[in-house]
């Protein structure tokens, strides 16, 4: 069975059992310490556990991607670890429970309509104290008591937050892969023979900061099978690698790299390897995240790196991961088609990385290599083993390179310092995973409260409303008084609360008994909007009415940027590329942030190019049509999807035109001749692959031109011109300071002529070499090379050590002749001992180096060092 019809089929069961079918999605952090990213669509789960939001269906089912690089070393060395890997899931939120989730597995797994595996080979493992699950395997289900199994682990924690045990189903492979004899042969131990399928986790306790356990409000199933292993399966192949999700880019590598799978352990480790991570750099990029040197893009630069270093242990020296981008969306496009529409821009990423590592390779062999040098001069036979685990760390040289480097020149490596260095990460990782995972249940007094309110805000800023609410201090209370802070809820609003990147309104409440500003909202877990206040007079009580009232003139300014933001990610697109998609945003009343994916900066000529369609769509008044459909109706449409967004089976529909369609919940103008002007005020890169743009519009862009006019007619002052002359009186000075440089630069060389004739005199003699090492007048680095060229031509046979006072540093340049060369002398590691006396340092070719300090009060004592170097 191929294992799309596997997914098909897992979504097919439950659907037919009630559950919503939710769609695939972006992918996004996860608050499990053993996962790193998962479907966005099933983010919101967790809340959904813990009573922080209520889902509109109590059942869901799906199959999310996954990544997950805890076990990354194993990946390739054994049948089943991933980077990337699809979940099979099912979910009750409150509404069944153990019956319904065990029942329904076994038909599942057991029903010649779905999987059809051989019930006689199910085994499974249960929690010690839950002899509900074991009563229900036993004598609902009908399995032996011999094949239940009672584990002390089998209870899903990951510290604070919703838990509970579980049920994990397993499946015997057969004796060909164990031997009941052995004392880890059985479901659950370290086997290769009952292989674990699924996992059925009844959360319905909560731990507790202090350690404790709670019941929670409602018990929950969460269920989580692999693709993988289903497949591996039902296909009856050895391994994970052999099925129908990895074989086709397992060729395609083989075919590239001219090697046969399956002959040769370390050949077929290369390429599962390979195989892995190209679907996981392939999934990650399609969702927006780039390489570069921290968070989500530190991990993929460092899945490529690896790949690319597996892919040259059978010759593939050049960039090839790209070639297999293709490949892979051929397997996965029908149900994921991001990797398929966005293929040439995931393999211009992945290209354009794999290049940049070949470079990076280079350097890190560099340092290797004075790495080596260092340890021997210092009588060493080793490299250290954090000196080693930074070439791991920095430039991806795995630790079986470096030892095969050192091991050429004679060395060995410190492999415990190595593994010591690599714990400590481990343990900063951990424990930074601790921190970020820690699930709090929301209990304050909202969790169980379930007044509808309604937002009105869309169409109207000022209502009268009651009171349905007041809290204080997470209390329900009667009345807020003059000077108090707390929250507020009214039957109906026009305040926004803060969501999609814009921010809150703001505002007063006016009633008979006093008044409160609005400061700022937020979403209760049941949707109604709250409303941070400070009560500015009398007092505020509940039950009683108000007249909320929106800050007209913010409100006016955040309309105009959010509108701004649509027409402005369409112009990205329409001047970079269809790959450009937003990475965040900013909306509030005086500016609006952009953030957006993009490789390689932004020219002047496109930026330009950027703001006038912009301003296009302005000019021609286009009016901002908003309508609620369903979602497949409004992706049919050609609506945009955010990245990271979640949406629901109804979606507002924001077309502005016929120049832009999003999905947005967002507030904006009726026509975009209500903006007025939009102006790009900066842009810049904020990460590897993704920029942001700040810009103004309306009343903001006014001021802004405003003031840059302003600083344009300070400029004309200090420049005693026109306005309009302030170009040409610029150029003007321009060639003024060119001419005065080529003065500058034809004087200097006099003087360093003069300066070298005067300096030939200063020759000493240490043994055989002769020495010059002094310190000289030069005006910069280029200035004090330009002396050390002219004393080349008159002293030849001299060791020259220059060293100068530039701009508050000191600078250095050492020329070694041939002769000396030959006869051991180095000019790059001559001058990086001299520059290290004034605390820098540098270096270069046996015959010509240079280097920097930072102690001028030292460069004397730092001059005086070559002659004694050379004595030695």
């Amino acid at each position: 069975m191929k294992a799309s019809e596997i997914r098909s089929k897992w979504l097919q069961f439950f659907e037919g059992k009630g559950h919503k079918v939710e769609p695939s999605a972006s992918l996004v952090p996860h608050n499990d310490p053993s996962l790193l990213w998962i479907s966005a669509g099933m983010a919101p789960l967790k809340p959904y556990f813990d009573g922080r939001v209520k889902p509109d269906n109590p059942r869901l089912t799906n199959s999310q991607k996954c990544i997950r690089t805890t076990d990354i070393e194993n990946v390739g060395k054994t049948r089943r670890h991933h980077t990337f890997f699809e979940m099979l899931g099912n979910f009750s939120f409150g509404d069944y429970f153990k019956v319904e989730a065990i029942t329904w597995a076994w038909e599942f797994l057991t029903g010649k309509e779905w999987i059809g595996l051989d019930p006689e080979r199910l085994s499974v493992t249960v929690y010690p104290e839950d002899e509900e699950a074991f009563k229900l395997w036993n004598e609902v289900v009908g399995i032996p008591a011999e094949r239940i199994v009672k584990l002390q682990d089998n209870f899903w924690d990951i510290g604070e937050g919703p838990c509970g045990p579980c049920t994990e189903i397993f499946y015997d492979r057969g004796e060909a892969y164990g031997d009941l004899s052995d004392p880890e042969c059985y479901p659950g131990g370290e086997n290769e023979r009952f292989l674990e399928v699924w996992n059925l986790v009844f959360s319905q306790f909560n731990h507790n900061k202090d350690g404790s356990y709670t019941p929670l409000p409602n018990k929950n199933i969460d269920t989580g099978a692999g693709l993988e292993r289903f497949a591996s399966l039902l296909q009856d192949v050895d391994s994970n690698f052999d099925t129908d999700l990895f074989q086709p880019i397992i060729q395609k590598s083989t075919s590239l790299a001219k090697v046969t799978y399956g002959e040769k352990e370390d050949v077929d480790v290369a390429l599962k390897v390979i195989a892995d991570h190209i679907r996981t750099v392939t999934f990650a990029v399609a969702d927006g995240v780039l390489p570069s040197n921290e968070g989500r893009g530190y991990v993929i630069r460092r899945l490529l790196r690896r790949a690319v270093r597996y892919g040259k242990l059978i010759g593939l020296d050049k960039p090839f991961m790209y070639q297999l981008v293709e490949t892979v969306g051929d397997i996965m496009g029908g149900y994921y088609p991001d990797v398929v529409t966005k293929r040439e821009f995931i393999e211009k990423v992945i290209s354009s990385e794999e290049e940049r590592f070949h470079e990076t390779l280079s350097d890190g062999l560099a340092i290797l290599a004075e790495m080596s040098a260092e340890a021997k001069a210092a009588g060493k036979t080793w490299i250290g083993g954090a000196d080693a685990f930074k070439l791991y760390d920095t430039y991806g040289f795995p630790l079986d390179l470096t030892e095969d480097f050192a091991a050429e020149h004679g060395l060995g490596v410190d492999r415990e310092g190595f593994e010591a260095a690599m714990e400590e990460q481990r343990e900063r990782a951990r424990a930074a995973r601790h921190e970020s995972g820690s699930m709090k249940v929301q209990g304050g007094v909202l969790s169980d409260f379930t007044t509808k309110t309604e937002f009105i805000g869309y169409n109207e800023l000022e209502v009268s409303s009651e009171i349905i609410a007041l809290i204080a201090d997470d209390q329900f209370v009667d009345v807020l008084t003059a000077g108090q802070s707390g929250q507020v809820i009214l039957s109906k609003t026009p305040f926004y609360a803060e969501s999609g990147g814009q921010v809150s309104d703001r505002g007063m409440l006016q009633g008979e008994t006093g008044a409160a500003e609005v400061q700022g909202l937020f979403r209760a877990p049941h949707g109604q909007h709250v409303h941070q206040v400070t009560v500015t007079a009398g007092e505020l009580r509940s039950g009683s009415s108000v007249k909320a009232e929106v800050n007209r003139e913010l409100r006016g300014g955040v309309v105009k940027n959010h509108t701004a933001t649509h027409l402005l990610h369409k112009a990205l697109k329409e001047t970079l590329g269809e790959h450009v998609n937003q990475a965040g945003s900013l909306v509030e009343a005086d500016r609006l942030r952009f953030d957006f994916s993009h490789l390689g900066s932004i020219s002047a000529e496109e930026l330009a190019t950027i703001e006038h369609r912009v301003n296009e769509q302005i000019w021609k008044a286009l009016d901002v049509k908003i309508e609620l459909k369903p979602i497949d109706e409004a992706k049919a449409m050609g609506a945009m999807a955010l990245f990271g967004e979640k949406y629901g089976d109804i979606v507002r529909v924001v077309q502005v035109g016929s120049y832009s369609l999003e999905l947005c919940g967002g507030c904006h103008v009726s026509n975009t001749a209500e903006i007025g002007l939009f102006k790009l005020v900066s842009e810049s890169g904020i990460g590897s692959g993704v920029r942001r743009i700040e810009a103004v519009t309306g009343r903001g862009a006014y001021l802004f031109m405003d003031g840059q006019l302003e600083l344009l007619k300070q400029s004309a002052a200090l420049l005693k011109s026109n306005v309009s002359d302030v170009p040409k009186r610029i150029e003007a000075l321009h060639s003024q300071l060119k001419d005065l440089a080529r003065e500058n630069e034809s004087l200097q060389s006099k003087l360093s002529a003069i300066e070298a004739g005067e300096l030939t005199d200063r020759v000493i003699e240490v043994g055989n070499t002769k020495l010059l090492s002094v310190q000289v007048q030069a005006s910069s680095m280029d200035a004090l090379r330009g002396l050390a060229d002219e004393l080349k031509v008159k002293l030849p046979d001299t060791v020259l050590v220059l060293g100068a006072s530039v701009e508050d540093k000191v600078s250095f340049v050492v020329v070694v002749p041939q002769e000396e060369v030959k006869r051991g002398l180095h000019a790059g590691k001559l001058v990086k001992e001299v520059a290290a006396v004034c605390g820098g340092g540098g270096g270069g070719r046996p015959d010509m180096a240079q280097a920097g300090g930072k102690d001028i009060s030292k460069l004397e004592e730092a001059l005086k060092l070559p002659a004694k170097l050379i004595a030695k």
